[in-house]
């Protein structure tokens, strides 16, 4: 008579054990009540733009007793200028931002990870030391180079300096992606004849459409709520953004129309909202891809 022979499997093969579903309901019961507690915020808002001027303030409720949107005509229409001039101001902004950012940091990113030039890491070494150097350090320095320009109440300080490559952040997002595309196909490229400028443009860039999806979410982003540069440099009520058209809303004397603010601030996050929504898989994988090599 034979032993049986007991076979062992290694752990990896094992079925993983399941999850009791107490401590399923437990975790779902926790992740509901802080997704109310993020978005507490955000929905008082948007009561706020339904209620009654003075019903804002008198209950924590999110239920209005009854709902009054001319909130949101009185915001749109009620300025010197329609909110529309706003949207419109920040959209142009916006869109430059971002046409400069992802045009001149790309091609700085390309010179760091694929071009051999003299001091090129100590140069790279800089740029990343310019991620230490906090907005107000340098806004003396700019404002006084801008007003000897004659730019100071226009929005060129907001937006030339975006096709400079000044956002170092977006050159090292995307020189970790670059050096994650393998170098044979430069080398295959350029027996081929290619210049580094055709290598560029045929190759670096449709390979790099996540990384170059997240430079464009990120600075538009982070242009359409820009308040301090356009409170710097502009003063035209008719240049103002819509950061600036919501302050406008408030007054220091206590007569601020509030129900018009966050009439007007929700619809303000419209465009974050709908940046997010249909281009959430590119920046995903922009951002979980930047630092892997392939």
């Amino acid at each position: 008579m034979t032993d049986a022979k007991l076979t062992h499997f290694p752990d990896d093969l094992n079925p993983p054990r399941e999850r009791p579903w107490f401590l399923s309901v437990l975790i779902h019961i926790a992740l509901v009540g802080a997704s109310i507690v993020m978005l507490y915020p955000l929905l008082w808002m948007l009561s706020g733009s339904v209620k009654d001027q003075n019903e804002i303030f008198g209950t924590a409720s999110l239920i209005p007793s009854h709902f009054d949107f001319s909130a949101y005509a009185r915001g749109w229409f009620g300025g010197q200028v329609t909110f529309g001039s706003f949207v419109w101001n920040s959209v142009v902004i916006a869109v430059l931002s971002v046409i400069g950012n992802v045009i001149s940091c790309s091609l700085a990113a390309y010179a760091f990870a694929r071009l051999n030039f003299w001091g090129k890491n100590f140069w790279f070494a800089l740029m990343l030391g310019t991620l230490m150097l906090p907005y107000h350090v340098t806004l003396i320095p700019q404002y006084i180079l801008f007003l000897k320009l004659g730019w100071v109440k226009t929005i060129l300080p907001l937006v030339v300096p975006k096709f400079l490559a000044v956002d170092a952040f977006f050159i090292f997002l995307m020189v970790q992606f670059f050096r994650g595309i393998p170098r044979e196909l430069d080398e295959a490229a350029m027996m081929d004849g290619c210049s580094a400028w055709r290598i560029y443009w045929r190759i670096m860039l449709p390979l790099s459409l996540p990384v170059l999806a997240t430079a464009a979410i990120f600075s538009f982003i982070w242009t359409w709520d820009d308040f301090f540069g356009p409170l710097i440099y502009l003063s035209d009520i008719n240049t103002y953004t819509v950061q600036l058209g919501l302050r406008s809303f408030v007054d220091s004397t206590g007569s601020s129309d509030w129900s018009s603010l966050f009439a007007m601030s929700s619809i303000s996050l419209i465009p974050v909202f709908l940046i997010f929504l249909f281009f959430q898989r590119l920046l995903i994988d922009g951002i979980a891809t930047a630092g892997l090599k392939r």
